[in-house]
């Protein structure tokens, strides 16, 4: 099962959303620098290590920015380990307004 997959049900199983993308960017940041196990190496934009999670669930209702996301990390937080480098989250609740 790919990572992009994988949080897809893991969000879908944890927040219940009624609207959720989950969307790998990694082709947008090809040549840009990463450090990985210490070294620098240029990103070639392959494979699932930049994603963005666009949102929306009752789960968030009531919660701050900064709540929602450290629940979205946190579930997420064994992808992050295993190799996604970067993670843009887009939560909201139910009636609130999205640019998406």
């Amino acid at each position: 099962m790919s990572i992009q997959s994988t949080m897809e049900n893991k969000l879908k199983a944890a927040f219940s959303p009624e609207r959720l993308a989950v969307i790998n960017e990694s082709h947008l940041h090809a040549g840009h620098h990463h450090v990985e196990h210490g070294h620098e190496t240029n990103f070639d934009g392959t494979g699932e290590t930049h994603f963005r999670v666009r949102v929306v669930s009752a789960a968030f209702a009531g919660m701050s920015r900064v709540e929602r996301h450290r629940a979205v990390n946190e579930l997420l937080a064994d992808e992050l380990k295993a190799g996604v480098h970067a993670l843009a989250i887009e939560p909201a609740a139910p009636g609130e307004k999205t640019r998406w």
